[in-house]
């Protein structure tokens, strides 16, 4: 078709309303999103500002990717010092970033050898190639080891067609079907579950350390235990999914580093670069020998522009001390929860590390709710696993900013709930009995 020849009308005029936009959105997207209805058009801080200049407290952070919150300080000094050097060379060449960032990342994760992309996704098709690779040449060391891959029970680990072969939702995998072979799931927590299903046929255990579309559930020590032993049984790879869960999420830089168990290959995106993508795939020195050059790689992965960002937030994350304000702010987040859980029993869990926190609602209509009532209070979230509401707020929210939250969704919780306690309410955080 020529250029022109187009039936559809040309935009003379850029769209800047939300209905303008919406409009523009329905006629030229491909429509695999279900959006909000809100234009926003700027941040700072721990605050989003839509388009009438109404500002929402955000505690979902783009999904956990604006770590550091909105136009902070350390990372649009990075991204401006970047601005006027090099964006992109590709990986046929040199440039200072690269280095710079796998020397911190492997320090935080104690993990040997960096592969550097774009999304998280990409991380985890690397960590899969990976698996595959070293089972491979296992095998050529006269190994017995086969090509099979261990996933959990309501796992998520992106939309290509490898991470969507070990995510569990059909609706994920279905339409896409048949996806890669070689894929079995097992009960998250399930120790004896696991066991029953690994053998030699396995070459690796892939977990979230915290399932976060699955609905904030944190391994449990006994089966990441479990899971480390099956592995080193035989020299299968225990893959942990840290893509929502790393970079301090949880109060330390990794999920796994809370048991004290490592990993053979672990995956890291969302907050690496504070809202640029970037992904990072990790692995011991031992796994990183099946890649040799030319058998994986990525155009844009490890850009300069990228990398400068990530360090940034690193570096800052480290010099405010982050990872300690992360801890204590989500305990006293999730304490302050369950006193809440005790007053409402529509309140089935509470359950989290850090600032990955997920509330548990009896019914998913009742979580609707509670996600349209706290946006009408300016007050951004999510839901996850259809009953879970997901708090994933930057890292520099404050108490106050919590008390504001709770004392929200206390109001509406007494709304729409049937049986609270008529004796308690929540008021700037504390609880006050009548």
């Amino acid at each position: 078709m020529n250029p022109g020849t187009n039936s559809q009308p040309s935009c003379t005029l850029q769209p800047s309303s939300l209905v303008e936009i919406q409009a523009a959105e329905a006629r030229l997207l491909v429509q695999t999103y279900e959006r909000n209805p809100l234009l926003f058009v700027s941040g700072q801080g721990v605050h989003l500002r839509d388009e009438q200049g109404n500002e929402y407290l955000d505690l979902l952070s783009g999904i956990g990717v604006c770590a550091l919150g909105y136009q902070h300080p350390a990372v649009t000094a990075a991204l401006q010092q970047q601005i006027h050097g090099l964006w992109h060379t590709s990986n046929l060449f040199y440039h200072r970033g690269t280095s710079e960032l796998a020397l911190r990342l492997t320090e935080i994760t104690g993990l040997d050898r960096v592969f550097l992309c774009n999304t998280g996704t990409e991380a985890w098709e690397a960590a899969l190639k990976l698996t595959r690779a070293h089972a491979r040449m296992l095998r050529s060391q006269g190994k017995t080891i086969g090509t099979g891959i261990l996933a959990m029970q309501d796992s998520f680990h992106g939309r290509t067609m490898g991470s969507v072969a070990t995510t569990h939702k059909l609706k994920y995998r279905e339409p896409f079907e048949p996806v890669m072979p070689g894929v079995s799931f097992v009960p998250f927590n399930d120790v004896e579950a696991l066991r029953a299903a690994f053998s030699t046929d396995i070459c690796a255990i892939a977990i979230e350390v915290v399932q976060g579309e699955g609905g904030i559930r944190p391994v449990s020590a006994q089966f990441l235990a479990a899971a480390r032993e099956l592995c080193d049984s035989t020299g299968a790879l225990l893959l942990l999914d840290e893509i929502q869960s790393g970079i301090g999420r949880t109060g330390k830089w990794c999920a796994y580093q809370h048991y004290g168990i490592q990993p053979d290959v672990t995956t890291l995106a969302k907050p690496l670069a504070g809202g640029v993508p970037i992904g990072a795939m990790l692995c011991t020195e031992q796994a990183a020998r099946a890649f040799t050059p030319g058998m994986h790689g990525t155009t844009f992965g490890g850009n300069p522009l990228a990398c400068a960002l990530a360090i940034a937030v690193i570096d800052e994350i480290k010099q405010s001390h982050l990872l300690d304000h992360v801890a204590s702010l989500g305990s006293y987040f999730l304490a302050r929860l369950r006193e809440l859980q005790t007053r409402f029993p529509c309140i089935l869990d509470v359950r989290g590390m850090g600032l990955m926190i997920g509330v548990e609602l009896e019914t998913e209509a009742l979580a609707r709710q509670m996600l349209q009532g706290m946006m009408e209070r300016r007050i951004v979230l999510n839901r996850t696993h259809e009953t879970v509401l997901r708090f994933l707020p930057p890292y520099i929210l404050s108490r106050a900013d919590v008390d504001r939250t709770l004392h929200a969704l206390s109001e509406l919780l007494a709304t729409h709930s049937t049986s609270p306690s008529p004796h308690a309410s929540v008021v700037a955080g504390e609880t006050i009995h009548g």
